[in-house]
């Protein structure tokens, strides 16, 4: 009797100890499982303040990205690229002296803005050596122009030439030397004095219609002759003086008389009916980044902005890094960068 009590004793002391181990191993389990969860709820967090960080640079390098004005978008209309090709320019900067303001395509010379025929700024030729022989004509050997806006000349006299049949047009007068200049004025030939005359620039010239068995006269857009006017900007040349801008360019219109400056800005120039005193001005409203303006050539889109000068120093002039552009003094107070699409 007795050690059966004995033995049921021990069976019963074994059975809490097997309840014991089962509460731990419950508890230990309950504990591995709330860690589990914590840790999840850690990297979740994690994963939401990594995504958050990602969507700030994205933002900050959006503000970085070059933004379509409404006059823009509608100049960039035929290329629907475009504009994600301008947004990917990446900037540094690049010093240019102050003197540098009186070179390039785009100097404005008139009567209140001297040239100062800067050393390296042109290289003057004679039009006749250089030209399309078949497609137009020149006065004579003394007629000069910079050699690279003779290149664009040939480009669209050949044009013409290819779409007309036409071998009538001749290049009257060009480049004057603040000589040459003086002469007339002293003269009474000009009324300008030397030094204020575009032609001084190597960028200008004086076109004539001399058609064969008959009178010759300056240029006039009538009849095929018109197909200068509607294409000259395709080839970097605007009319220089053109009518109902007398009171702003400070000399008479004329038809015959056409300025280099390079595509995209007489693109603008004529879509936009203005003058070049009006087009440096306007150009002034446009800075790098987020406010270039925007041109649409053919299928290619510019971007082209205002830099001022340091007047008494050198100027940290942004420019492209990935990208070929060019620099042009106004021949007044700025630089004036022209991005080219690649």
């Amino acid at each position: 009797m007795n050690n059966g009590n004995r033995r049921r004793k021990r069976y019963r002391v074994r059975y809490d100890r097997i309840i014991a181990v089962a509460l731990v191993f419950i508890i230990l389990i309950f504990a591995i499982a709330s860690c589990s969860k914590s840790c999840s709820n850690k990297k979740d967090k994690k994963k939401t303040n990594s995504s958050s960080i990602v969507d700030d640079t994205s933002s900050v390098s959006q503000a970085d990205t070059p933004v379509q004005t409404p006059s823009d978008a509608a100049n960039s209309s035929a290329d629907p690229n475009a504009a994600s090709n301008a947004s990917s320019t990446e900037y540094a900067t690049t010093k240019v002296e102050y003197a540098k303001i009186n070179m390039g395509d785009l100097v404005l010379v008139n009567s209140m803005y001297e040239y100062k025929f800067p050393e390296g700024d042109i290289n003057v030729t004679d039009i006749y050596s250089n030209r399309n022989e078949n497609d137009y004509s020149v006065a004579d050997m003394n007629v000069l122009l910079d050699s690279n806006v003779i290149t664009q000349l040939n480009a669209m006299m050949a044009a013409f030439h290819s779409a007309t049949s036409s071998d009538d047009l001749r290049i009257v007068s060009a480049y004057r030397t603040l000589e040459d200049q003086n002469v007339k004025h002293t003269s009474g030939q000009s009324k300008i004095k030397g030094g204020y005359s575009d032609y001084h620039t190597g960028r200008s010239f004086n076109l004539g219609i001399f058609p064969d068995n008959s009178g010759s006269y300056y240029y006039k857009p009538e009849g095929i002759y018109s197909w200068i006017n509607d294409n000259a900007a395709n080839y970097g040349f605007i009319l220089r003086y053109p009518e109902g801008k007398e009171s702003i360019t400070g000399d008479e219109a004329s038809t015959s008389i056409f300025r280099y400056v390079g595509a995209p800005h007489a693109t603008y120039i004529k879509q936009n009916n203005l003058c070049l005193e009006e087009y440096i001005e306007n150009v002034k409203s446009y800075t790098y980044g987020a406010n270039t303006l925007k041109v649409t050539v053919g299928t290619d889109q510019y971007e082209i902005y205002y830099v001022p000068a340091n007047v008494n120093n050198v100027t940290d002039v942004p420019v492209p890094t990935n990208k070929t552009y060019t620099i042009s003094g106004n021949n007044v107070d700025g630089f004036i960068v022209t991005v080219s699409p690649t």
